[in-house]
């Protein structure tokens, strides 16, 4: 049997460019989006994460790859298509369908997607103001949810640590 208490770290993916005719999945990220994720990696490396979700879009998966750069590992890494273009409703329902062993998960996604999500998902905290204003590229949000991913609810998280890495 697991112990209660999960970790849910959501991440906005870097600065993407604006200097590609690509379409808006394939839009990399530019040199200060690498630079920014690989801080957030370098932040966040004393992690162990189990599972990370990354959204399917290249900016996101190269913000993945600059999270390893900086020294973030997960062996469990999954490109998950509900995360592009996607709401709240997906994305928990994504989460909530993660196994019950996995006690840290970090999402790597898109706005306007993963303010509603934090800010569905915690209560009042210090941090509310300021991801409601805005959630940058790069942002990192820390959720602290004391049950199983299956009874994520609203409001039934901690809103524990919120930063903007700037590289």
């Amino acid at each position: 049997m697991t112990a209660p208490g999960r970790t849910l770290v959501v991440m906005r993916h870097g600065k993407s460019s604006w200097k590609t005719n690509d379409a808006d999945i394939d839009r990399p990220l530019s040199s200060r989006g690498t630079r920014d994720a690989v801080v957030a990696g370098q932040q966040l490396a004393r992690l162990a994460v189990d599972v990370v979700l990354v959204s399917p879009a290249t900016r996101a998966q190269q913000t993945w790859q600059s999270l390893q750069m900086g020294g973030l590992t997960c062996s469990d890494v999954r490109t998950t298509d509900a995360l592009y273009h996607a709401w709240t409703p997906e994305v928990l329902e994504v989460v909530k369908a993660l196994p019950a062993d996995a006690r840290t998960v970090l999402v790597v996604g898109h706005e306007p997607t993963l303010s509603d999500l934090i800010l569905t998902l915690s209560g009042p905290s210090p941090f509310t103001p300021a991801i409601r204003e805005k959630y940058p590229t790069s942002a990192v949000a820390v959720l602290v949810h004391e049950g199983g991913w299956d009874d994520l609810a609203p409001g039934a998280s901690h809103l524990a640590a919120f930063e903007v890495p700037r590289g």
